[in-house]
């Protein structure tokens, strides 16, 4: 998984599955700490951080 440099802005994206719906996304970020995950629709609220390995965990639980 990519990690942007220190200091840099994050780059906030949305699964290529996303579609035309944009009432339910969710946008993730690479941080070096881990994953960010934010609502979409609220991006100034609070997001939620998790580890490297849970979210390839997670990403390989929403693929099978």
């Amino acid at each position: 998984m990519p990690v942007p440099p220190a200091g840099s802005e994050r780059t906030w994206f949305k699964s290529s599955y996303s579609g035309a719906n944009t009432t339910e996304c969710l946008e993730a970020a690479f941080v070096p700490a881990g994953v960010l995950i934010r609502d979409s629709k609220r991006p100034d609220f609070a997001h939620l951080t998790v580890s490297t390995k849970a979210w390839g965990r997670f990403v390989g639980a929403a693929l099978k």
